[in-house]
């Protein structure tokens, strides 16, 4: 990275100070107590923020630093990261958190991780150095020319690490401890006991025994539910031929019903043809009994005619006798006497015989009208006996016409019904002769079935809990499966890991650790003024360094002895720069190299 400028409002003894950074090195030079360490503590508590824990000292650096004079505790720095990015980062110390600008002068302070102790940590996220290797190795402080234990080893570390895998912070042996480490934590080995996989594998193997067990139950539950389903499709085919007889047998009743109205319409048809039978002979009747009646003669004219005609045959006999006994009185007497008596008889006799007829006429002529009165009577019942008759027939002829047409309706609803029965269902299964016991038959076996389904219900329920508790195990078993395929899956991208980074180990000790190791040893042997000469990289120990007698020791041994040199790599924008300070120098100057 590189520091643009530098704006210092007012830290430690330094205020209302602004300083721009020229491109390569910028050496900062001055007097005791001229401000010095104060600007490289600016810079380094403007990136990661001042501390006010004393850490065993005096004074925190907070309070250090606080300005006397003055309530303002702030500044700014302007930086640019190597990717070309560049941000304005203002702090006002008596605050944990400072304003991350960018280029644009956007607020992006909250697109960073903010820590509770150490507030926000967007160098740390922008740079991947923290702090202390910041201050282990960028930055050298007054009094701080000899590396403590900590931070020599962390140098030392990461040029092991830089030797062996090209990158500072990345151990080859470390990272396949982790592995190995990881391997056995969070998987687990066939030897192993306790882990995850082992764990897995014991809790499968009980969990197949158990559904082994259990497995019976679930034969018997595709056992019920094949009978079942057996049974249900019997039911089906039953109802359906139940329904069949239903409607040949609603058929039945219905042509039943007809017939027994052409029945009832026939023997209408039947009375009708004995009433008119019936009223024909009481019209024969009637008739005979008008021809019976005859109206009585008027011959009382006659009876009195003949009377007459005797009376005047007397008189004129008598008139004879008269004429012939004219002579004779006696005789004439006698004859005078008789016709006198005889005119008077015939008058008498006339008008007796007048009241007579007048008379019987009288009682002739009520019974002319007694006689034609029963005839009109007659001939009235006649007639309407002629019209019943009428009637009838015309109604029989009507019933008739109805009893043909409602046969023939009949007899083709039923025939096209029947057939449409026969060409739907198969009616060579069925007794057509006898659908009432057809029916009771196929009832019985319907509820026979369904009784039988009934009870395989009641096994299945009683099965059911098991069938749970083997679903449940079984989902428990597919889970163990998953989990330990994800272990394996996991192991073999442990493996594979292994495998890349052992490749890569390989190569990078193959084609980077010699040049490494060289130059290193040309660094070390001027450093140590030729008495090291040899620096080399192991597995086991990281750097070791080769004495002046030949044997080889650690350099993290070499590192705690105070009368050796102190080791500083300082970043530059092309290289990396080696600076050699003797400690017993007691030169109270600080050198902030930048870039």
């Amino acid at each position: 990275m590189k520091i643009n400028k530098l704006q210092i409002n007012a830290f430690g003894n330094i205020e209302n100070r602004e300083i721009e950074l020229s491109e390569n090195i910028n050496i900062v030079y001055g007097k005791n107590e001229a401000g010095k360490s104060t600007l490289l503590k600016f810079i380094v508590d403007s990136l990661y923020g001042i501390s006010k824990n004393k850490r065993g000292k005096e004074f925190s650096d907070y309070d250090r630093y606080k300005p006397w004079k003055s309530e303002e505790f702030s500044g700014k720095i302007i930086y640019t990261l190597d990717d070309g990015k560049k941000y304005e980062v203002f702090r006002d110390f008596n605050k944990k958190n400072p304003k991350i600008y960018d280029e644009e002068l956007n607020d992006i302070s909250k697109e960073f991780t903010i820590d509770r102790t150490n507030g926000n940590q967007f160098f740390t996220e922008q740079t991947k150095i923290d702090e202390d290797t910041f201050l282990s190795t960028l930055v050298s402080m007054q009094q701080e020319v000899k590396l403590g234990k900590q931070e020599q080893n962390t140098l030392l570390q990461k040029l092991a690490n830089l030797a062996g895998t090209g990158e500072d912070n990345v151990s080859y042996k470390k990272a396949m401890e982790k592995i190995n480490k990881r391997q056995i934590e969070e998987i687990g080995t066939l030897r192993s006991q306790g882990r995850p996989i082992n764990i897995i594998k014991e809790e499968k193997f009980k969990l197949q025994d158990e559904i082994g067990e259990l497995e019976e139950y679930k034969e018997k539950q595709y056992e019920i539910e094949e009978l079942k389903q057996s049974l249900e499709e019997k039911i089906k085919q039953d109802e359906e031929k139940f329904k069949i007889i239903k409607e040949l047998r609603a058929l039945e009743e219905t042509e039943k019903i007809e017939k027994q109205k052409i029945a009832l319409n026939e023997n209408i048809l039947k009375e009708n043809n004995e009433k008119i039978e019936k009223l024909k002979l009481n019209k024969k009747e009637l008739e005979n009994e008008i021809n019976k009646i005859k109206v009585p003669n008027r011959e009382n004219k006659k009876i009195i005619k003949s009377q007459n005609i005797i009376n005047i045959a007397i008189i004129l006999i008598s008139i004879i006798l008269m004429t012939i006994f004219k002579n004779n009185t006696i005789t004439l007497i006698a004859m005078t006497t008789i016709f006198v008596i005889s005119v008077l008889i015939l008058i008498i006799s006339n008008i007796i015989n007048i009241i007579k007829v007048a008379r019987r006429n009288e009682h002739i002529e009520k019974q002319i009208s007694k006689v034609k009165q029963q005839k009109q009577e007659l001939e009235t019942n006649i007639d309407k006996i002629n019209t019943q008759i009428e009637l009838l027939i015309k109604n029989s002829d009507e019933q008739a016409k109805a009893i043909e047409n409602v046969e023939e309706v009949l007899k083709i609803q039923i025939e096209n019904e029947k057939s449409k029965i026969k060409n739907t269902y198969k009616l060579e299964e069925i007794n057509i002769s006898n659908l009432s016991f057809e029916l009771e038959n196929i009832q019985n076996n319907i509820n026979k079935n369904k009784l039988e389904i009934h009870s395989l219900e009641l096994d299945k329920n009683n099965i059911l809990p098991k069938l749970e508790k083997l679903a449940k195990m079984e989902e428990e078993l597919q889970e163990m499966n998953e989990k330990e395929q994800n272990l394996l899956k996991l192991n073999n991208s442990m493996e594979l890991a292994k495998q890349i980074l052992e490749v890569a180990y390989t190569k990078m000790k193959e084609n980077v650790t010699p040049k490494f190791t060289k130059n290193l040893s040309k660094n070390i042997e001027q450093i140590s003024d030729g008495k090291y000469k040899n620096v080399r990289i192991n597995d086991e120990e990281g750097i070791i360094v080769e004495k002046e007698n030949g044997e080889y020791i650690s350099s993290e041994k070499l590192s705690i002895r105070n009368n050796r040199p102190t080791i500083y790599i300082v970043k530059t924008r092309s290289n990396k720069r080696t600076i050699r300070r003797n400690n017993a120098n007691n030169t109270r100057r600080s050198i902030c190299i930048l870039r």
